[in-house]
């Protein structure tokens, strides 16, 4: 029984176009009623994983849906047929280029599109982003040690730049963001498949992110994707860590200083 079930997993990597090893992880997180799948943005290994994770959900039959931080609430490829053109999607999701660079995610959106699985905009619209950082019911939403956790995230991911008047503001974007996430995927939920969200590492961590304001009682599992090894996967409280390869060494907080003396901060 158990080289059949292997060998099965094998054989519907190849009919998916991915590959066993992505079969046989995806054999390790089912059954779920939803996978956060957390990601580092600029790791083109990380969009080529959830390229094959869709596939393979997909030719499972398992694929309800699949919610993207990249895109806003509110926008989805639904009604769209599996044949639409790339720009048709981009049309249907209010894509924006400037931000999230289409040439990396178009295999993934297009995947579910091809496979006939709604891909969901799941991220908090821009024009909601200025009421979010004055909504101080926002800091509620965390318990006290978790929002201060939150906070020094914040911290800790601007370099220590942020003045400090701009830390709660920030952190309830973050707040309202995870939350307009859990929303999404918690309303694409449909009996017996999956749905399946892809947003940053971030995004995805239990006490902090979209866990926390998903409904109780869902079959939930979380994986992060991470370049080179590393400590903040493990804080993540995944139940799966997939490495792939190391990036080039770069310094953010350079660039990201030079951001920030260019312009005034903006809601990230």
């Amino acid at each position: 029984m158990r080289l059949a079930l292997a060998l099965g997993a094998v054989l519907l990597a190849s009919c998916a176009g991915t590959s066993p090893n992505t079969a046989q992880r995806i054999d390790a997180l089912l059954p779920a009623d939803v996978i956060l799948l957390g990601e580092q943005h600029d790791a083109p290994g990380h969009q080529r994983i959830e390229r094959d994770v869709v596939q393979s959900l997909a030719a499972r039959g398992v694929l309800a849906a699949v919610a993207i931080e990249m895109a806003e609430q509110g926008n989805a490829t639904t009604g769209l047929a599996p044949g639409a053109s790339e720009a048709q999607v981009q049309a249907a999701l209010h894509w924006r280029s400037a931000g999230w660079p289409w040439a990396a995610y178009a295999p993934v959106v297009m995947a579910a599109v091809r496979a006939g699985v709604p891909v969901l905009g799941a991220n908090l619209p821009r024009s909601q982003m200025a009421g979010a950082m004055a909504d101080q019911s926002l800091d509620r939403q965390l318990p006290g040690p978790a929002l201060k956790a939150q906070q020094q995230e914040i911290r800790i991911g601007h370099c220590g730049l942020l003045p400090e008047n701009q830390i709660s503001p920030i952190t309830r974007i973050q707040v309202a963001r995870d939350r307009a996430m859990a929303q999404t995927v918690a309303g694409a939920r449909a009996s017996g498949r999956t749905v399946l969200l892809i947003a940053g590492a971030g995004h995805v961590r239990r006490g902090l992110g979209v866990p926390v304001y998903l409904p109780a009682g869902l079959a939930l599992k979380v994986v992060v994707a991470q370049a080179g090894q590393g400590q903040p996967a493990i804080d993540s409280g995944a139940d799966a860590v997939w490495e792939t390869a190391a990036l080039p060494l770069k310094d953010p907080c350079t660039e990201l200083q030079r951001t920030l003396q260019a312009t005034p901060p903006q809601p990230p």
